[in-house]
């Protein structure tokens, strides 16, 4: 549980046009403060330097995001090519990602998928947060969903909590805090969605354990070690185990396989209604590609 450093930066996978490393929690990704020297982008810049590319603002383009106080998966594309074919990936929803979380309370239902659509809060005080669609002042809500499984039952600090594992199917700002908080089970540490209460735990416990990009020529297929075990955080104590987290990921990874099998014919209307949303996203990509550089 130490915390973070320029020096501590753990790789889980590098090949010549991506780098996965398992971001510390309470570490920004980027920051154009020039005084905000604990980002990932100074970790990377620290032990990569050769790999920098001085044409972006960053030196990195991160093909997805991370909250400051999550830690877990994060990819990193080391050129633009690299970057248009995540891109591409996410763009498409054909990223599959898993988050470990433990959660306030006791969760009845052993599975759950959570339906609430999130929107910009707007009220006084509230503008750095998201919320569900009826609350007062929520701004453009849009659907979002996530699936929830619960791995096990516990304490933590002597407080009844659930361990679960979540796979967001959408991509909202704080989809997962808002989502459990939604259904009265916050994530533990959450100061933000706890309106500042739960800030006794050192960190939020909130991990992203698993990431898997299809790319054609380089599938990406990682796991972040999973770091809500009793060794290394003596006030998690588990007293039930329902599912393994293995065993819940096996799980999710069939249901996306079942999901995403195409169909026997696909009428001559709705492919070409399939090449325009190819080139739609194609020029959407080379937008993005030059934001990049311009940022």
């Amino acid at each position: 549980m130490e915390p973070a450093s320029l020096e501590n930066l753990s790789v889980l996978y590098h090949s010549a046009d991506y780098i996965v490393v398992n971001k510390h929690w309470d570490i920004r990704i980027d920051s154009k403060m020039w005084y905000e020297k604990q980002t990932v982008q100074h970790q990377l810049k620290h032990h990569f330097p050769s790999l920098a590319d001085p044409g972006t603002y960053y030196g990195f383009r991160f093909c997805h995001q991370l909250d400051f106080s999550t830690s877990g998966a994060l990819c990193v594309a080391l050129n633009k090519a690299a970057a248009g074919n995540a891109y591409r990936c996410f763009k498409d929803r054909l990223v599959t990602k898993a988050y470990l979380a433990l959660l306030r309370g006791t969760v009845e239902e052993e599975t759950m998928t959570l339906n609430f659509a999130i929107g910009k809060n707007t009220a006084e005080g509230k503008t750095h947060m998201m919320c569900i669609e009826g609350t007062e002042e929520c701004e453009n809500p849009k659907p979002s969903q996530t699936e929830l499984s619960v791995l096990e039952y516990g304490k933590y600090d002597g407080e009844p909590v659930t361990k679960v594992l979540l796979q967001p199917l959408t991509g909202r700002t704080h989809q997962l805090r808002v989502h459990c908080s939604a259904v009265g089970h916050p994530i533990v540490g959450d100061y933000t969605y706890s309106l500042g209460q739960d800030n006794s735990p050192y960190r939020m416990m909130l991990h992203a354990y698993f990431l898997h990009i299809p790319l054609p020529k380089e599938p990406i297929h990682v796991t972040a070690p999973d770091p809500f075990l009793p060794h290394i955080d003596t006030k998690w104590a588990s007293e039930r185990l329902v599912k393994t987290v293995q065993g819940a990921l096996e799980d999710l990874l069939n249901c996306s396989k079942e999901e995403s099998q195409p169909p026997a014919e696909t009428p001559p209307e709705e492919m070409r209604s399939s090449a325009a949303e190819t080139e739609e996203q194609r020029v959407q990509c080379q937008q993005w590609l030059s934001e990049w550089s311009l940022d």
